[in-house]
């Protein structure tokens, strides 16, 4: 199948009706209760959408996107966004790299430049960004681990680590899953070892506390997981057409999402931050970006289990428990203390990340 350059270019009459659109926001009364008590506070998102209608520069994101090489190939009936950037050493190791929900490659946009020594690509899931969304039900992880796995084949990598978080790290074993005869090893953003309920009686005291942590944080902010599985649809008529809407929806995940004591966007770029918001409204993928949540066969979400087909490292093992983890992948990498402040830690600490990943694939054959 052949391989297409692509480069992104946002019609001029879509990004004026985005900054039309921003300027005839019918905005609500604040409701009682302190800070983000109920919800993205009005005064702290006026602030952020005048930022995003006035300051943001679009066409600057654009061009400094463009800047990384981009293609479209059509993968299990579906045409599929990449970047592919290839280091100077072309014997360097190829690195694959997974985006989560409510992401997109964008994630990366920082990391990549601390990756010069690697091969890295990095694929748009189907229905995020510039990827064909699914056109039927029944897609999983595995569906997209198996398009990753052909990807890379079609690329000529024949050895290469893969690296996921948040909905990557569902995807990223599924590619070693795939072809464990070409994946060296699997690098996840946290995301193994997480216990049940039924894991308690087993559990240590300081498990137990990890426990009790990762309870309040699941259950804390809006449940995105229930959200999605229930009524897509419906939200996406909000998110597609109102762009406060659509900020207001990212701006809440990117602050449930968040462990500092500052605002999200004070964590994370600002402009990064709005680079991937402005993807989703471009490319309307509120919705098309939904399908894992509502062909969960579960009503409650399943953590990631990993695999042992390859080696396995993360970026932090906690609140994940190590013994637990070790049911179902092979690890070789868990750190306990390195640096970071979001879920989204290659947006915050890229530097941290590359460095931690560098100590991971020195361990790999």
């Amino acid at each position: 199948m052949t391989v297409r350059p692509f480069r992104i270019d946002v019609p001029q009459a879509d990004l004026d009706d985005l900054h039309d659109r921003l300027s005839r926001t019918r905005w609500p009364r604040q409701l009682p209760g302190e800070g983000w008590s109920r919800g993205v506070p009005v005064g702290y998102l006026r602030d952020l959408a005048e930022y995003w209608r006035t300051g943001f520069d679009w066409r600057a994101t654009e061009a400094r996107l463009n800047g990384f090489p981009q293609f479209m190939t059509e993968i299990d009936g579906h045409d599929v966004h990449f970047l592919h950037v290839r280091s100077a050493d072309p014997d360097a190791r190829a690195l694959l790299l997974t985006h989560g929900w409510p992401n997109s490659f964008i994630e990366f946009a920082e990391l990549i430049g601390h990756l010069a020594d690697f091969h890295v690509v990095v694929p748009s899931i189907p229905g995020y960004g510039f990827s064909e969304a699914p056109k039927e039900t029944g897609w999983d992880a595995a569906r997209v681990g198996r398009m990753w796995a052909e990807l890379m084949r079609r690329l000529g990598h024949d050895q290469y680590v893969v690296e996921g978080g948040d909905f990557g790290a569902y995807i990223a074993p599924e590619v070693a899953k795939a072809a464990p005869e070409r994946v060296a090893g699997v690098y996840v953003i946290a995301g193994l070892g997480f216990p049940t309920e039924k894991d308690v009686p087993d559990m240590t005291p300081d498990e137990l506390a990890h426990y009790e942590m990762m309870q309040q944080w699941s259950t804390g902010g809006v449940d995105h997981h229930a959200i999605q599985r229930a009524a897509p649809q419906t939200f996406a008529y909000g998110w597609d057409d109102s762009p406060v809407a659509a900020l207001a929806w990212m701006m809440q995940k990117f602050e449930d999402f968040n462990m500092a004591d500052a605002p999200a966007d004070k964590v994370i770029d600002r402009d990064l931050i709005l680079a991937n918001v402005s993807l989703y409204w471009f490319t309307q993928s509120f919705g098309t970006a939904a399908w894992a949540y509502y062909e969960s066969e579960s009503p409650e979400p399943a953590w990631p289990e990993g695999q042992k087909a390859v080696p396995t490292g993360l970026y932090v093992g906690p609140p994940g428990i190590r013994r637990l983890a070790e049911r179902t992948s092979t690890i070789v990498h868990w750190p306990e203390n390195n640096p970071g402040s979001h879920h989204f830690v290659a947006m915050d600490r890229p530097d941290a990340v590359a460095a931690d990943l560098r100590k991971f694939v020195a361990l790999l054959p």
